[in-house]
């Protein structure tokens, strides 16, 4: 009978993808990683079909969590390390891997990505690492979508083309070096667990007072536009949303996708006059809006929404922070 640990059920699969230069990341990472963070971390990795790889030996001795190379219907643990073999496809289906050989595609991390997205949605992380190219750029949109996490690893990239198209998508998360993002993923899964909170929207609504209602916008539709009325604050219950700015002489930049659990337009409780930004749907979405004077009201008398506010302020406050060391020093390199 396998012990507790080999059973149990990951709360996150971290999806792991990397090409030239990846091999130095991914043992910086395994490195930092506690070997009991109720996670599994499957990374693929672009082998010529033809090599042998040793890939799961030479990790192992960066980690004492198990290292295994994937195999189909193989069941997904926590605390677990997966790798991708030579000449093989690897996908998720449920709890357990798909593998095709020989494999179908050159992007291989876009293929495990999107299953990974599909299979485990707001659980499912990708991180992105050193390698050639874009692959893993459209297996993080799919993640984002899904109301998941991405990672692009920073300047310290050997190879950077993987990273940086990741980063020009807009969908990418954190920016960091492979050895700070287990510190991420600890604060994404305690964040998580503050989110389980029985905050309940229909509940809120139902009780005293007015200024707050379920609001629906189709993918693509304005939630609010920059230099608009900032009387309001949205909180995210299914979808995406981007929260974006658009400088004086038209440049658009992206400030960060949100997911279910999130909340937008907080400004406005700083006595915020105008939207600094604007948000928009990626995706059809639904949203508790709740008037500026409500949610004033609401945070001093309703607990259980003070906390799950608190808890995202926290979290992207943190997010913000660790942007903005990445931007100086890359600014400095």
């Amino acid at each position: 009978m396998l012990p507790a640990t080999e059973t149990l059920r990951p709360t996150f699969i971290v999806g792991i993808g990397g090409s030239a230069g990846g091999l130095n990341a991914y043992k910086t990472l395994l490195d930092a990683l506690s070997p009991k963070t109720g996670m599994a971390f499957i990374i693929v990795s672009h082998i010529l079909p033809t090599a042998d790889s040793l890939l799961a030996e030479i990790l192992s001795r960066h980690t004492k969590m198990p290292v295994i190379v994937a195999s189909n219907a193989m069941p997904i643990r926590a605390n677990h390390v997966y790798v991708s073999s030579p000449n093989t496809d690897i996908l998720m289906r449920g709890d357990t891997f798909k593998t095709v050989s020989p494999r179908t595609t050159s992007k291989q991390i876009d293929l495990f990505l999107s299953s990974l997205a599909e299979s485990m949605g707001a659980r499912a992380v990708g991180v992105i690492l050193s390698g050639y190219f874009d692959d893993g750029t459209e297996g993080c949109k799919r993640i984002k979508e899904k109301g998941g996490t991405t990672f692009a690893q920073d300047f310290s990239a050997e190879v950077d083309g993987m990273s940086l198209s990741a980063q020009a998508s807009g969908c990418v998360d954190f920016v960091l070096p492979p050895e700070k993002i287990p510190d991420a993923l600890r604060r994404l899964k305690a964040s998580a667990t503050t989110k389980k909170l029985d905050f309940d929207p229909n509940i809120f609504l139902a009780t005293i007072g007015e200024g707050r209602k379920i609001v629906v916008f189709p993918e693509k539709q304005t939630i609010y536009a920059q230099g608009g009325a900032s009387d309001a604050v949205f909180y995210i219950q299914k979808g995406t949303v981007r929260l974006a700015v658009v400088s004086e002489d038209g440049k658009e930049a992206t400030l960060g996708i949100l997911n279910p659990g999130d909340f937008c337009g907080e400004g406005s409780l700083a006595g915020q006059p105008l939207r600094l930004g604007s948000a928009t749907a990626m995706t059809d979405c639904e949203l508790l809006r709740i008037d500026k004077n409500a949610m004033m009201i609401a945070i001093g008398r309703e607990r259980k929404l003070s906390d799950v506010f608190m808890a995202y302020l926290l979290t992207r406050n943190i997010h913000y922070e660790a942007e903005l060391i990445a931007h100086l020093f890359s600014a400095a390199r």
